[in-house]
């Protein structure tokens, strides 16, 4: 099949779902080649803006261009079409600047990209040229309508926080208190932009700054504990502080949030690391709730748009249905 025919097919099939979720203001993953027949390529679409990934030098702008003319017959609000180079050592020549400067995107067609996106009714701020990624991460679309669902009246925890997007749906939800923890202030900064777009109060003090482990470590002290927690690291760091790493130490980082959340409350485990089948990571989870103070709940699913038509992973997922693994554990202390 062409590759054009290929493309605008997948999003096709993604278009009803996109509208019913407020269509040109919502985002989507529109192909994602390594699952569906073209690895190296990978499109999004956030609000009125094209993100072409373009992780191996197989597409030249030329191209990338004529199918952005094809997708916006399907997508006519599209005004803005932004490329990324994941791996530009295509250009060999240039500059680290510009090398830096294809990561974050550059504008292929129209004048800016979208600053804010809307999903299930709450409007999240973006900076799509911010860094390699596009501050928003859409495989996590579903456990933001499990946080909006589940967290009215409670408090959350969110631990690499990124750009915030799960504690704006929290609190959207009518959670009473979330604190962001990032080590990046620029992300948090966007947070308080999704904050201020959906009308909710920015309390300087929920903003916590800083590496995961001296953080918690002084919450612990201080007696803190929160109803939920998401735990939603990277897959490898190194920093003074300490190590996250998912493939080795997941079990390590859950537990040192567990002691911060309440008996009965939730802690929300993400690892998202390619090389981790899913079935390593529940034997994983399951050897923690042994010791009888963790039981899994229920697993978060992926949106179908980020799994594509034909899965394929490094590793198996499966219980999971995608790479990025989502995982609700029940949390209970001994006065429990």
């Amino acid at each position: 099949m062409e590759l054009e025919q290929l493309i605008c097919d997948a999003a096709a099939q993604r278009l009803p779902d996109l509208l019913a979720d407020g269509g040109r203001w919502a985002a989507r993953r529109l192909f994602d080649g390594f699952r569906e027949g073209y690895a190296g390529l990978t499109v999004d679409l956030y609000a009125h803006t094209l993100v072409f990934h373009r992780h191996e030098p197989l597409l030249n702008d030329g191209q990338l261009g004529m199918l952005a003319v094809q997708l916006r017959q399907l997508l006519p609000w599209v005004r803005a079409v932004l490329v990324k180079d994941r791996k530009p050592l295509l250009a060999v020549a240039a500059a680290p600047a510009e090398l830096q400067a294809m990561r974050r995107g550059r504008l292929l067609w129209g004048e800016k990209p979208d600053r804010r996106l809307r999903e299930n009714d709450v409007w999240y701020a973006l900076d799509l040229q911010m860094n390699q990624d596009d501050s928003f991460y859409l495989d996590t679309r579903l456990l933001r309508a499990w946080l909006k669902d589940n967290l009215s009246g409670k408090t959350l925890l969110n631990t690499f926080a990124y750009t915030g997007s799960l504690g704006v749906a929290a609190l959207a939800g009518g959670a009473t208190q979330v604190v962001q923890l990032d080590r990046n202030p620029q992300f948090l900064n966007l947070a308080k932009q999704s904050y201020a777009l959906n009308g909710l109060p920015v309390q300087r003090s929920d903003f916590l700054t800083g590496d995961f482990h001296p953080l918690t470590a002084r919450l612990r002290r201080a007696g803190v504990q929160f109803d939920a927690a998401v735990l939603d690291a990277p897959f490898f760091a190194v920093t003074a502080s300490g190590r996250v790493d998912l493939e080795n130490d997941m079990e390590r980082l859950i537990n040192r949030l567990r002691p911060l959340v309440r008996s009965g409350g939730w802690l929300v485990a993400i690892n998202n690391a390619l090389f981790v089948s899913g079935r390593d990571y529940l034997a994983s989870l399951q050897c923690l709730c042994d010791g009888g103070w963790l039981t899994i709940e229920q697993l978060v699913p992926v949106g179908a748009d980020c799994i594509g038509r034909c899965p394929v992973a490094a590793a198996d997922p499966a219980p999971f249905v995608h790479s990025t693994k989502i995982a609700v554990l029940r949390v209970r202390h001994a006065a429990g």
